[in-house]
């Protein structure tokens, strides 16, 4: 018997070239026609894939090599990517890439496709050129042998006439195959902030004029022909452990820990999580427990840790601070010794105070003796290794964790007596301990180090009542 799986990666030249509407445009269009449609996302960005879900219904995973591993992202991809199957039932993985195809180096477009052994869909952003889109797409076939373009798209054709000029030269000079071209549309535009586009449970999407859009212009039945993988006699299942990146790590084949309950802050504030984060805390034996923070009076009950995630806190502080009951609860839960891991926005709210870029401050739940403020620039961005120093919730000293930073606050100068839980490979120290609790700007992913997902639950086991 003969296996095969239909995927591909849409990507773009460069950053704004209209390559995640494009993909949404793709999912959504091959999802109406049937299709079972699996997204992921090349990089470490927690808003596309809200997106991805709008569109599919599906959650879409971060294949990520620069954060995760190699080895963890094929085996990622082959444990979630669905097989072809057969009309009316087919399927495919569709794959959205992070800035320009061969931007980011071991975390680019162009090094996913090579592990992979992908085919590559290429946006390109056609406005102010017309026969040198040719020059630009035989750059992109020709850069890299091992990187296939499959087909090119247009974006923001100006006319039928800017189509065939285009269109002309890049089937004379490129081997692509031109899978369509899609006109300037004002009304498919996705708004954007400080952190990049909104979530998908944000906005309101015109996804069937998305559709209409992707049927009229596009050749999708070009682009799935384009999307189909060799046939294999075997499912590839690559072996399930991580990168040996840290000293002694331990057996994670199996886990007979009790479960124990892990309270997660989810809603418009805190909705920065990575989905196999989650994972690998429920296989190590927690239970998660859903909260909000701006709605819900109090934390549920009989939690033995809490999970703050990042997210927009800045944008929601006068709701969050109008919360005393919660904030009282969560300072209290901190101090009574039990785990808590923040992270980004969720660390922001674990401080004294937000004060917004408005200048107006809020309280927060005062864990942390220092303020957080907005500023008008980006602070820090960038993939991000952190040693740990000394021993946390996540691991012990010489352990290693992976994760990536982007904020545009800062906080007041940490005190010397609340200890640094890490030391960056920036050659910060950050990750900050106080009581049981582990907050800093670093959005871990745990795909090299499933084993800190497991110091997390023993912590919480050891200290239930």
């Amino acid at each position: 018997m003969t296996y095969k799986r239909n995927a591909l990666i849409i990507a773009g030249t460069h950053s704004g070239c209209g390559k995640t509407t494009v993909t949404l445009g793709v999912m959504a269009a091959l999802k109406q026609r049937g299709m079972n449609v699996q997204p992921f996302k090349c990089g470490p960005d927690f808003i596309d894939p809200s997106l991805h879900l709008l569109m599919t219904d599906q959650v879409s995973r971060n294949l990520d090599v620069r954060m995760c591993g190699s080895d963890y992202v094929q085996r990622l991809f082959h444990s979630h990517a669905p097989l072809a199957g057969a009309p009316p039932h087919e399927a495919i993985s569709v794959i959205e890439g992070v800035m320009g195809l061969f931007d980011g180096g071991q975390g680019s477009a162009a090094t996913l496709a090579r592990l992979l052994n992908l085919p590559v869909i290429l946006v390109v952003d056609v406005r102010s050129a017309a026969e040198s889109v040719a020059a630009v797409v035989k750059g992109f076939e020709s850069l890299d042998p091992l990187v296939h373009i499959a087909g090119v798209i247009f974006n923001r054709v100006g006319s039928e006439r800017h189509m065939q000029m285009i269109s002309d030269a890049v089937s004379k000079h490129c081997r692509a195959k031109i899978i369509g071209a899609l006109p300037r549309d004002n009304t498919i535009a996705l708004p954007s902030r400080h952190l990049g586009l909104h979530m998908g449970t944000e906005i309101e999407l015109n996804r069937q004029r998305l559709v209409e859009l992707m049927e009229e212009h596009l050749d999708l039945d070009l682009l799935l022909q384009r999307a189909q993988q060799p046939e294999t006699g075997a499912i590839l299942i690559l072996p399930e452990i991580a990168e040996p990146t840290s000293p002694s790590p331990p057996d994670l084949t199996s886990s007979a820990m009790p479960k124990v309950r892990l309270g997660v802050a989810r809603d418009e504030a805190f909705c920065f999580y990575y989905q196999d984060n989650f994972d690998m805390l429920e296989k190590e034996g927690a239970k998660l427990i859903f909260f909000s923070p701006l709605h819900d009076a109090g934390l549920p009950d009989g939690l033995d840790g809490l999970y703050l995630g990042g997210g927009y806190p800045e944008l929601h502080a006068e709701t969050l601070a109008a919360n005393a009951s919660m904030r009282a609860e969560i300072q209290a839960f901190s101090r009574s010794g039990k785990p808590v891991y923040a992270e980004c926005g969720g660390f922001m709210y674990l401080t004294e105070a937000i004060v917004t870029a408005e200048e107006k401050q809020y309280p927060m739940a005062g864990v942390y003796p220092v303020v957080s403020r907005m500023q008008q620039g980006l602070r820090r961005l960038g993939y991000r290794q952190a040693e740990i120093l000394a021993d946390t919730i996540l691991g012990a000293a010489g352990h290693h964790c992976y994760g990536h930073e982007f904020h545009y606050s800062s906080i007041d100068t940490m005190p010397a007596e609340i200890k640094r839980g890490y030391m960056l490979d920036d050659g910060r120290a950050e990750g900050y301990i106080r009581d049981n609790t582990l907050a800093g700007y670093v959005h871990l992913h745990w795909g090299r180090t499933p084993e800190a997902a497991r110091h997390f639950i023993q912590i919480m086991n050891q200290l239930k009542k």
